[in-house]
């Protein structure tokens, strides 16, 4: 299974107000969106950012889908870490939320990040964290993180415990179940309406098929196949545009086999879903930088850093 996280870093937390008495307060072009979407805490930050249509409001900088720091980091990042944090000596990791003003961190925490863009900003009327929903869409958020992605690692880990890994792999299987019941009769996580308890289920979802199921046994993989509306929602939700152009296969395979430290097993065999029909075909490498050595991809625009479409010219240089 994958290896143990990077060593633990200094927790930034502020948080964006909805006035100028926060300090950190909402206006446009002052934040900005550090991600490597082989991430999941990234991918899910930049997929609630496309469905809040805030490209023209908060611009986001994509960084390698592999840390390029000897520490685990991302090089690009040190500069904002060190400016931050006086004489910071952990990994410089993504997500990141900075501030351009003051050129420091705002935040680095996956959920602080995902509440405030979905409520202090214009998300074009879509309401992702509505008032009254919080405490379903922690739950859900839990039950991601404990019956999905735990159990789904710890069900994967070569030598120890049989029993252990039967647990786990029962614990997700109870976990399918639960939501194969709640989607055959809704289109979302809790109803009809996108929230970011989908955001994070559908991540989850991703990297159950992209990353862990190339440590379970055949015969697990079948079982979790059979889950049909599960597997249908998370289909559906790959077509929309928000989701399926947010998906960096080809990251995700490198971030994985580069962390990794198990066996490949019989599972890694059985496809799921087939991701590859959702990505779009259009590269950020063929995108035209504009005259800062910033790449802006329109309708949605993104914006990638020049040393990351300097990193692409010299891959498809090397192909040819």
């Amino acid at each position: 299974m994958s290896a143990s996280s990077p060593t633990a870093v200094p927790s930034f937390r502020n948080r964006i107000g909805c006035d100028t008495r926060g300090g950190f307060y909402a206006a446009p072009q002052r934040y900005r969106l550090h991600l490597s979407l082989s991430c999941p805490d990234s991918l899910q930050i930049a997929v609630t950012h496309s469905l809040l249509g805030l490209d023209r409001v908060l611009p986001v900088a994509l960084l390698p889908a592999v840390p390029d720091a000897p520490d685990g980091g991302h090089v690009a990042l040190r500069p904002l870490y060190e400016a931050s944090s006086h004489q910071h000596s952990g990994p410089a990791v993504a997500p990141v939320l900075s501030d351009n003003w003051t050129g420091t961190i705002v935040s680095t925490h996956t959920p602080d990040i995902l509440r405030d863009l979905a409520r202090r900003f214009d998300g074009h009327g879509r309401d992702l964290y509505p008032r009254g929903a919080e405490k379903a869409i922690d739950t859900v958020g839990r039950l991601c993180e404990q019956g999905i992605t735990w159990a789904a690692q710890r069900a994967g880990q070569s030598g120890g415990d049989s029993a252990a890994r039967d647990t786990a792999l029962a614990t997700l299987l109870r976990t399918l179940d639960l939501l194969e019941w709640r989607l055959a009769s809704q289109e979302c996580a809790l109803g009809d309406e996108l929230t970011l308890a989908d955001v994070h289920l559908w991540v989850s979802l991703v990297q159950l098929d992209t990353v862990h199921r190339h440590h379970l046994d055949a015969a697990a993989v079948h079982r979790i196949t059979g889950h049909r509306h599960v597997w249908a929602y998370a289909r559906r939700l790959a077509a929309h545009p928000a989701f399926g152009s947010r998906l960096d296969l080809d990251g995700i395979a490198r971030r994985h086999h580069t962390r990794c430290r198990g066996m490949e097993a019989a599972g890694a065999a059985v496809q799921i879903v087939d991701w590859m029909v959702y990505v779009p075909r259009t590269s950020p490498c063929d995108i035209p930088a504009d005259r800062d050595g910033y790449v802006v991809r329109r309708g949605p625009a993104w914006i990638i850093s020049g040393w990351i479409r300097a990193q692409c010219s010299q891959r498809e240089n090397s192909r040819s």
